[in-house]
This record gives C-alpha cells, sequence and structure tokens, in this order.
C-alpha cells in the first residue's frame, strides 16, 4: 500500500462545470447540516450550489423577492404570525421535501463535576421552562420527571432564536397544540395577539432568557463552560455536532425518548399531508397533531419535515439551465443524499414524501427527471415496494425510560465491537460473510441497540458495503462485490440512542479477492513447485510534487516507491502478473477521482534475463488509474529471480480544485499465471 499526498495550493471545479450552471439557495438553519453535506458530495457531478443559511423566514423573502433560484424552508407561505401574514409569492413555486428532523432540547447542566446526561422532561414542564414559570433546575416538576437525579438549585437560563426560525414556528406549534393554557398566559404576558404559532419567539423582559441568530448561536451559547443551567431548543444535528446532551421528551405513549433518526421516523408515520394539489401554497405541507399524540413508545413528538421551495416558472431570472441544475439536486438529495442525513442527526425520508418530492421536481422548468422512480433511488428508509424500513427497524425505548419512579443510568454504556470474516481468501464474485458482534459493558446485561455498519477500507476510498440492525447483540452481512485484491472490512456500531451506548468500531479484518473462473482453474493438472511467488513493497509515503499550471489544470509528479516481485519457484512456472489502481483522494470533506493519477512503468532492477515486460503508460484522466492497470508481466517461463519495479507518477486536477492536503491510497495487486 502506497500512500501518495498530494499537495494541492488552490479551489472546486467540476469535472464536467459546463454541464451545469450555478444555482444559488438560502433559508433555513435547522436543514444547513444537510444541505451542506449534499452541496459538498455534487460537486463530483460537477454542480456548483451556494447556500446561504439565515433563517426560514429571510430564505422565504428572498425567495419572493427572486434574489435567490430556491430556499429552503421549515414553514410554509400563508402561515399567520400572530397578526402578521407571510403572503405566497406571486412567482410559481412548490414544496419539495427533504429534511426530516427532530426539535431538541439541548442543555448544559452538571450535579457537582459530573455532566447530567439523562435529563427527562415532560411537555408541561418544556412549556415552564420556556415561559418563565419554571426557573431553578430543582423545581419540584422537573424532580418529578427525574426521580433519579438530584439538581442543583441554579437558575435556569432558556435559549431562544432572536431570527425568524422554523426551528422557533415548530417549537411554538407544539407548544400550543400540547399546553395552550401555558403558552397562551405567556402571549398575553409578552403582549402577542392573536396568540399563534410563531417564527419569532417573543423574549418576555426580566425573564432571564438569552436570544441568539441561527441553530449554531443556540448550540454555542448552551455549550459554552461559563453556560451551566442553560437550555435551548435547537435541531437535533448541532446538538450532535457540540457534543452535548439533549432531554429525553415525554410521548403520549408514556416514554421519554431523544430524536434519534428511527424515532423521527416512527412520528412521521403519523403527519398528516396535505394531498390538494390544487392550491400550491399549502400542497405537500405538513399537519403534526396526530404526531403530538402518537402512542407509539418509539415516537419522538418534536418531529418535522422541512421543504425546498422550487420555482416553477422561467422568471425572476431563473432559466431552463438552472432548472437542470436544481432538478438533479433535488434527486440527489431525495436519492442518494438520504444516506447521509442519519449520521448528521435527521432521518431519512419515507416513501410517500420521496415520490411527492419527484412529482414537485418535474415541475420545475429545465429539470432532467422524468423517469426517476423508487427502483432506482437509493434511500437508506424504505424498499422498492413501500416498507419504511427505518420506522420498522426501529427498537423500542427500555423500560427504564418509561414514566415513573425509576430512570435509566447517566452514562452511555461502553461497547466493544469484533469482526470476522468467511471466508478469508476466495475468487472474484463468491459470497464472503460478514459477522460482526457487539458487546455493551452494562452490568444489567442489556444488549446493545443499534445498526451495524460495514466498510472496505481499501478499495476505491472507504467504501460503504452495507448497514445491518444488530439483533442479539450481532449482525450479518453476506457480501458478494468486493473487489479483486486485499480488502481490509471493518464494522462500526452506531447506537440508535448516543446517550445508552457509546459508538464503537471493530479491528480489521483481511479479506483477499482473486482472480477467478470456471475457463482459469484447472485442479489437479499442475503440481506445486517448491519455492515461492512474494510481492514486497516500500510503505514510504509519497509526495508528489508543487503542483504547476498546465492550461486549465494543475499537473504534479512524482515516482512510485520501490515494488519488489521475488519468484523462487522452478523454471518453467507459470509467471506472473502485476497491476495497481489508486481510490479516491481526500482532503476533509474534498475530493479529487483516482483517475487525475496516471503512471509510466519502468524496471528499476531486473534480474539477468527474466524477461519481464511493463504494462503500458496510463495518461491521468486517459483513463487514469482509478481502474486497474498492469505494472509488469512476465509470460510463463519468465520473471523469476527479483525484479525491482517503478513508475513515474503524474497527477493531474482542474485548476479550481479546493486547496488543501489530499491523500489516497495506491493497492499494487500480484497474481501467478
Amino acid at each position: 500500500l502506497l500512500a501518495i499526498a498530494v499537495g494541492v495550493v488552490t479551489g472546486a471545479a467540476p469535472a464536467a462545470a459546463s454541464a451545469y450552471v450555478p444555482i444559488t439557495g438560502s433559508g433555513s438553519t435547522a436543514a444547513f447540516n444537510a444541505i451542506d453535506a449534499w452541496r459538498k458530495a455534487v460537486t463530483q457531478f460537477g454542480m456548483t450550489v451556494n447556500y446561504i443559511a439565515d433563517g426560514s423566514a429571510t430564505g422565504r423573502s428572498q425567495f419572493r423577492n427572486g434574489t435567490v433560484d430556491w430556499t429552503q424552508s421549515d414553514i410554509p407561505y400563508g402561515v399567520m404570525d400572530g397578526p402578521i401574514f407571510d403572503p405566497p409569492p406571486t412567482r410559481g413555486f412548490a414544496y419539495v421535501p427533504d429534511v426530516a428532523q427532530g426539535t431538541a432540547l439541548m442543555y448544559n447542566l452538571k450535579i457537582g463535576t459530573q455532566r447530567v446526561k439523562n435529563l427527562r422532561l415532560s411537555g408541561a414542564v418544556i412549556a415552564g421552562i420556556f415561559t418563565g414559570q419554571i426557573t431553578t433546575w430543582n423545581d419540584s416538576a422537573i424532580a418529578a420527571d427525574n426521580p433519579g437525579l438530584t439538581l442543583p438549585g441554579i437558575k435556569i437560563v432558556p435559549v431562544v432564536r432572536a431570527d425568524g426560525s422554523g426551528t422557533t414556528a415548530y417549537f411554538t406549534q407544539w407548544l400550543l397544540a400540547t399546553q395552550p393554557a401555558a403558552w397562551q398566559a405567556y402571549c398575553q404576558a409578552v403582549g402577542r395577539s392573536p396568540c399563534t404559532q410563531t417564527s419569532a419567539y417573543p423574549v418576555l423582559p426580566g425573564s432571564g432568557m438569552v436570544a441568539q441568530s441561527g441553530d449554531l448561536g443556540v448550540s454555542g451559547y448552551v455549550s459554552q463552560a461559563q453556560a451551566v443551567g442553560a437550555i435551548g431548543y435547537t435541531e437535533y444535528s448541532y446538538a450532535l455536532e457540540s457534543g452535548f446532551p439533549v432531554a429525553k421528551v415525554l410521548n403520549a405513549a408514556g416514554y421519554y425518548t431523544t430524536p434519534t433518526a428511527g424515532h423521527v421516523a416512527v412520528s412521521l408515520l403519523d403527519a398528516q399531508i396535505n394531498q390538494d394539489a390544487s392550491n400550491p401554497s399549502t400542497f405537500l405541507t405538513e399537519d403534526l397533531s396526530q404526531v403530538y399524540t402518537d402512542t407509539d413508545p418509539r415516537t419522538y413528538p418534536l418531529s418535522s419535515y422541512s421543504y425546498m421551495i422550487v420555482p416553477t416558472a422561467t422568471e425572476d431570472g431563473f432559466t431552463t439551465a438552472k432548472g437542470l441544475a436544481l432538478g438533479d439536486f433535488g434527486k440527489y438529495a431525495l436519492c442518494q443524499g438520504q444516506n447521509l442525513v442519519d449520521s448528521l442527526g435527521y432521518s431519512a425520508l419515507p416513501i410517500n414524501l420521496v415520490q411527492a418530492g419527484f412529482a414537485q421536481l418535474r415541475r420545475i422548468p429545465g429539470a432532467n427527471v422524468q423517469n426517476i422512480d423508487v427502483q432506482t433511488c437509493n434511500n437508506p428508509t424504505f424498499s422498492t415496494d413501500g416498507t419504511n424500513t427505518l420506522a420498522a427497524n426501529d427498537p423500542f425505548p427500555p423500560f427504564c425510560d418509561r414514566q415513573g419512579t425509576i430512570q435509566c443510568p447517566a452514562l452511555p454504556v461502553i461497547t466493544d465491537t469484533t469482526l470476522t470474516a468467511t471466508p478469508t481468501a476466495t475468487i472474484a464474485g463468491t459470497p464472503v460473510t460478514l459477522t460482526a458482534t457487539v458487546v455493551a459493558s452494562d452490568t444489567a446485561g442489556n444488549d446493545a441497540v443499534g445498526q451495524m455498519r460495514y466498510f472496505d477500507l481499501t478499495s476505491a476510498g472507504d467504501i460503504d458495503l452495507g448497514t445491518v440492525t444488530v439483533s442479539g447483540g450481532t449482525a450479518t452481512l453476506t457480501v458478494n462485490t468486493l473487489p479483486v485484491g486485499t480488502n481490509s472490512i471493518e464494522a462500526t456500531f452506531v447506537p440508535t440512542d448516543l446517550t445508552q451506548f457509546l459508538a464503537t468500531t471493530s479491528p480489521s479484518v483481511t479479506v483477499t479477492i482473486n482472480v477467478g473462473g470456471q475457463e482459469t482453474i484447472n485442479v489437479g493438472l499442475q503440481t506445486v513447485s517448491s519455492g515461492s511467488l512474494v510481492l514486497t513493497v516500500d510503505g514510504t509515503p509519497v509526495t508528489l510534487s508543487t503542483p504547476t499550471n498546465v492550461g486549465t489544470e494543475l499537473d504534479a509528479t512524482g515516482s512510485l516507491s520501490p515494488v519488489t516481485v521475488t519468484d523462487s519457484r522452478l523454471p518453467g512456472e507459470p509467471g506472473w502478473n502485476l497491476s495497481g489502481s489508486v481510490g479516491t483522494f481526500t482532503s476533509g470533506t474534498n475530493t479529487v477521482s483516482g483517475n487525475a493519477l496516471g503512471w509510466t512503468p519502468a524496471i528499476t532492477t531486473p534480474d539477468p534475463a527474466n524477461d519481464v515486460s511493463v504494462g503500458g503508460g496510463v495518461a491521468p484522466n486517459n483513463p487514469g488509474l482509478g481502474s486497474a492497470a498492469e505494472l509488469a508481466d512476465a509470460s510463463a517461463g519468465h520473471g523469476a529471480g527479483t525484479t525491482v519495479l517503478g513508475a513515474g507518477l503524474d497527477l493531474r486536477v482542474p485548476f479550481t480544485t479546493p486547496t488543501g492536503n489530499y491523500g489516497a491510497t495506491l493497492t499494487v495487486t500480484l497474481l501467478s499465471r
């Protein structure tokens, strides 16, 4: 394995920049982490998607004024915010559901020097905190929710949003629906009439509330070392990012739950979706009233989904060229992009919302999405028959999270994951069974609850092989697509609830895949010789030269570290073949295809008369080393002794590739003929 580090000094032109024009959106901060991940991912397809997270209210205003191509909003147009009406735009528009999420109650609380990680709050207590009626952490109402904790008598600091926010709208909508008396009394105290949900949280003077802009502002304030006692509502993704705990919220079934991907998916099965296509102002908008009252123990009551708002006409500077880019970006978000969201603190969309989103994308002028369907949609939530697999596999909360006189332990349980592969060496196309076992160091003997994700670490970069739900402490995945060569496989346990169990990754196991097939296997026709065929590589990382400008590209060169083939088998043996390929170059979240690297093979130190031939040169990007290419070959009866090989390396990337220190792994494979 040769690590190739490439120093690139400049920013990310798509591989086919001429195929797409740039598009710009703005809006929701709650959805930003998901959109930012998608935006970065689609650069590999030549898309440039700009996004400004300035809040749902600002985003809707900018879209209405025609200053952005699309917006992301947690609430639709036409909603009353107290006496203020947010009118729909005169331009044509449609809602595309794309992000499912849970509004979390992130907090900073300690008992002595120990951080509290298992706080439980009922709806009445949450309402009391955010309306100024409950002001200290040792209040008897909080104690009733937390029989296992003796909380300090310090002041509660509620942290709310200072800007127009969909997260605030969701939170106050839930307060109005489930705690109407408390919210209406608060409306009266702050002079808000009529008393509705609101996207701008009204701060009661003298209440000690702190207002911050954006989800990042709220999470940033709560996570300060000096902010012990603070609690704020924010998108779950930001709480995960900060490493701070979120409160378990009491649901209608009498269980305290957190906004895990599965719990949000279960909750949104009860969301009532407006199906009146004749009214674009409300079509596909959500009614969450039945989510709040759902009696499934897995429900997280503060679950919701948000929308892309996209144009349906070429006006206000929107063109069909922009429509092509926006349609393809939306298609990525609904399908492959949903694979990214669970780990970020969101929940992948169910099939009904994806299909509705397809229909809306088709209304974008210039969008090329006429033939997409669920059979070709790589979304982890559902199968092609419509089953919501994420919700179906979501585990029930433990009994200690039931409302009553006991409480789950404060610290997440440590886990240990191991992995085995059967067989560890086989031919291409043969199934390999990967069995992962996770053991929880839990004195109660509870099995770890979550999913196991499997990765191939050495073939074309890190490849996600699949995800399996853990049952009884084990998870098994069978794969038959491992590429030829040496594959380093590992399994990562991802807990359903990070407050219950800690994630853990197994030591890697090696699976060797050889070229095979009936026509090349002649069992019993060849005797085994003495001696051996050995491949040795110099593990020193290769650093390419400082890139120079070549037209519109940056070019960096270098030399492959020595690769040695030693064939001590008897003369007349079948010979050998040596090939190599390189995975994706990465620098943080930025990537460069392995095809950007080319080589010119050379024999450095041949054994006399060993008759080894070198492979042909491979030009960068034409086709490049993303696929295996021959480094050297010895025909039958040749190649005996020691042969040292090398190659001149040439990497070419677009001039505007983002600045970074890029690394990749080059795998060389030696096969006997």
